[in-house]
């Protein structure tokens, strides 16, 4: 395969490895649809709050620790072979998560399907650094990210579609003919390609960034729980997930086969585009948590509802994401990523004045923008990411890439989830005045708790659905100015540091190393 020309079937390629990772987004969206019927005790599992929270944080978490060591597994033994490894881990997890007889059992099923995540996401992303030239990688990417928004475009729809038709375990179970099928197209048409000089695996990196980004997790979301940071089962787990996490970065800048090579943070286009990447996921995950519930409970839509009108910020990343690279190539990434994470902040701040009576339309027309402006930050900041390493590295850039995305997005849950579920507790404290005092604690922890014991009470209940929804719209606007206050910090880091349209080309370092990769 000539490295200028590209593989002669890449295009084929890349639609087999967008098909492939729909199984893996379609989940996520598909889950955010599910998280209310999960949460009643009837037609659910009856999960709280902090346990929805780590049925997303148990995925994400397993899914950003191992994404560098199967990146580099998948450059040593086979990057195909890894990525039909990991749609099979994906496949056998999902089912079991369809199955899971309580909360607990989900929360297990979905670490490993993290487990299956974290072997295919790295590899798409490094087969097409593959097959593709220099030239046509950015737009091969766009594609790619396109192929994301097509999955979030589709999720809530099926997430909406299976739970009103069937039972909340169908949201997984969609995975397994997604997976069947990924697998044979993958043995037909996607080649294998390996690192012809890969290095060596770091299994003590990889524990200790897994045991310090738990810890710290649990402590964020112990503490929105308890409503404090003060009591010893938050500040215990938090602080040693600090300590683990600072013990992590120490061993890894002292070894020469690191699982997260933090050098790579001294090249400016790389840390700020990765940064970017961080930042935007942190607030967009931590959002999505609570519109789902806004949606669904304050304004009254049912699932199938709710994940229709998730279509506009889909649709607009569907149809942005592939039109990113002419952004970039005529304003420079600094403008456009720039420019883009300031409407990000925006329409996140917007969330602040919404409530029971917004107009829909009103709410469509944000999702529409803040889909478009997303779709502008991914893909060239994917893009300066991948060409500031050397071709034959592309797993690494792939999996770090990833790696600060989904550690991001898990810490915008359970950060910015702690901050709703104590701001909502303050705000519906008053209200649970008519309760035992015993059962005051776990009907205040979130609006489905609320809304349980209230719909239990019969009419005497009914005084706590209204104080309950105005307080979850209270923490709803507290939670967005806050994520909106941290997507413009980001905004004002890409414009400092990521370098301008006139520094938009591939670093000498990429030239040097610019060869074709093994490929067998």
């Amino acid at each position: 395969m000539d490295a200028q020309q590209g593989h002669p079937r890449r295009w084929p390629i890349l639609g087999v490895l967008v098909f492939s990772l729909l199984a893996v987004v379609l989940d996520n969206t598909i889950l955010n649809v599910a998280l209310k019927t999960i949460a009643d005790p009837v037609e659910g599992l009856g999960a709280t709050q902090s346990q929805l929270e780590w049925a997303i944080n148990s995925y994400t978490l397993v899914f950003a620790g191992l994404l560098f060591t199967f990146g580099v597994v998948g450059d040593r033994t086979g990057r195909r072979r890894m990525l039909i490894i990991g749609m099979l881990l994906f496949g056998l997890a999902s089912l079991a998560s369809a199955y899971a007889q309580d909360p607990m059992q989900l929360i297990v099923a979905r670490a490993f399907m993290g487990v299956g995540g974290a072997a295919i996401m790295p590899a798409t992303l490094a087969i097409i650094s593959v097959v593709f030239p220099p030239h046509e990688r950015g737009r091969a990417i766009g594609v790619w990210a396109g192929g994301v928004g097509l999955a979030v475009a589709i999720g809530p729809i099926t997430g909406g579609l299976l739970i009103e038709h069937f039972w909340w375990g169908s949201v997984f179970l969609v995975n397994v003919p997604v997976v069947l099928v990924g697998i044979v197209l993958i043995s037909l048409v996607v080649p294998e390609s390996r690192d012809p000089k890969p290095t060596r695996l770091d299994p003590v990196g990889v524990v200790l960034s897994i045991i310090g980004l738990v810890a710290l997790t649990y402590g964020i979301i112990r503490g929105g729980e308890l409503a404090t940071i003060a009591s010893p089962q938050v500040l215990v787990p938090g602080l040693l997930g600090v300590a683990v996490l600072a013990a992590f970065i120490w061993y890894e800048r002292r070894i020469d086969h690191p699982a997260f090579d933090v050098t790579y943070f001294r090249n400016p286009r790389f840390s700020s585009a990765i940064g970017m990447v961080g930042i935007a996921f942190f607030a967009m995950m931590g959002t999505m948590f609570f519109l789902i519930f806004y949606l669904q409970t304050v304004l009254g839509f049912t699932p199938l509802q709710s994940g229709a009108l998730m279509i506009p910020f889909a649709a607009a990343q569907l149809i942005f994401a592939p039109l990113s690279q002419r952004m970039v190539t005529r304003f420079g990434g600094k403008a456009s990523a720039g420019v883009s994470m300031v409407v990000v902040a925006l329409m996140l701040a917007s969330y602040a004045l919404m409530d029971a009576n917004t107009p829909i339309l009103l709410i469509e027309v944000v999702f529409f923008v803040q889909g478009a402006a997303m779709a502008n930050i991914m893909p060239p900041a994917t893009t300066a990411i991948m060409e500031s390493l050397p071709r034959d590295k592309a797993g690494v850039g792939s999996a770090m890439s990833n790696t600060v995305r989904q550690v991001a997005g898990a810490l915008g849950v359970a950060i910015l989830g702690s901050l709703l579920s104590a701001t909502y507790r303050d705000g519906i404290a008053p209200a649970l005045g008519i309760l035992p005092e015993a059962a005051r604690h776990d009907a205040g922890e979130s609006l489905p708790a609320t809304m349980a014991v209230a719909h239990g009470l019969g009419e005497r209940g009914l005084a706590l659905i209204e104080p309950a929804k105005a307080a979850f719209v209270d923490g709803m606007h507290v939670t967005a100015l806050a994520a909106a206050a941290i997507a413009l910090i980001g905004a004002l880091g890409v414009l400092r540091w990521l370098p301008g349209k006139d520094k938009d080309q591939k670093p000498p370092l990429q030239r040097e190393h610019d060869k074709e990769p093994a490929v067998v």
